[in-house]
């Protein structure tokens, strides 16, 4: 994978290239740019994907320890990785994450289309038992370590408090090894998921929501009919708030949807896209 350096570190991307429409895909924690490998199988022989690996606990080289590090600082990453790849007319795609809502309402400059997947919004932040778990263990010395362990152990996996939330079907095991190596195996990891937990503002993505008010591009909100974590609620309102925005919902998938149902997401990005 191409690395690019910024301002808060090196982040890698993939980039499939080719002259099709931008598609910049975002992912949750604790997971890599390999969470929307099956999409961009789907997408990339007509549109150019790119899929950062985002400092969420998977990436592989430590942020800069003397920048701060939390969603903010993950907010002006993104916009700087859209203009320091010069990317323009962006289609901004984020699944379980919320990141991509303050990038919408702060730095809507490069970006012309916004899908909103199964994803934190208004006060669900951080969601669910396992986001209030994340929180905590973000604050007791050694529990992060003792978590991904304990997500590491493979008869664990479908418990309702780590993937088995997320998802309604398996991930592969060595797609979930490769989520869970950085923080097994490196303390600066470690320290930089340490960091984001810490910084989370529970009003930030309330923030947001006069920013989406005033994104008049067009918009699409897709949410997984069976998510666990997601309220099914937030997905109409997040649609109703955006003036260009419309809901599909998605059967037969949790929060990863680009996990559980990737041919169905592709399908509509592709639809949304050539609109």
């Amino acid at each position: 994978m191409p690395e690019i350096e910024l301002s808060a570190g090196t982040v890698a991307y993939e980039d499939t290239g080719g002259p099709g429409p931008v598609v910049v895909l975002l992912h949750g924690l604790v997971h890599d740019a390999t969470v929307w490998r099956k999409v961009i199988a789907e997408l990339a022989p007509g549109h150019r994907c790119i899929a950062p690996t985002l400092p969420y606990g998977a990436h592989r080289t430590p942020m800069r320890p003397d920048v701060p590090l939390g969603p903010d600082a993950v907010n002006e990453l993104i916009a700087e990785l859209l203009e320091r790849l010069d990317l323009n007319d962006v289609t901004l795609v984020e699944n379980d994450c919320g990141r991509a809502q303050t990038v919408a309402a702060r730095h809507p400059e490069r970006l012309a289309r916004l899908v909103l997947v199964s994803c934190e919004a208004f006060d669900n932040y951080p969601p669910g038992v396992p986001g209030k778990m994340i929180s905590v263990a973000c604050r007791i010395p050694g529990a992060i370590t003792v978590l991904a362990r304990t997500l590491a152990l493979k008869p664990l996996r479908r418990l309702p408090v780590g993937i088995g939330a997320l998802t309604k079907y398996p991930v592969p095991d060595e797609i979930v090894d490769g989520w869970l190596y950085p923080l097994l195996h490196d303390k600066a990891i470690r320290n930089d998921f340490r960091r984001y937990g810490l910084a989370v503002r529970r009003t930030e993505l309330l923030e947001a929501v006069e920013g989406l008010r005033k994104f008049d591009r067009p918009a699409l909100v897709v949410w997984a009919t069976e998510d666990r974590m997601m309220p099914r609620a937030h997905g109409r309102r997040l649609a109703e708030l955006l003036p260009q925005g419309r809901l599909v919902e998605i059967e037969d998938s949790r929060t990863l949807v680009a996990e559980d149902q990737p041919e169905r997401l592709a399908a509509t990005l592709r639809s949304f896209i050539a609109q």
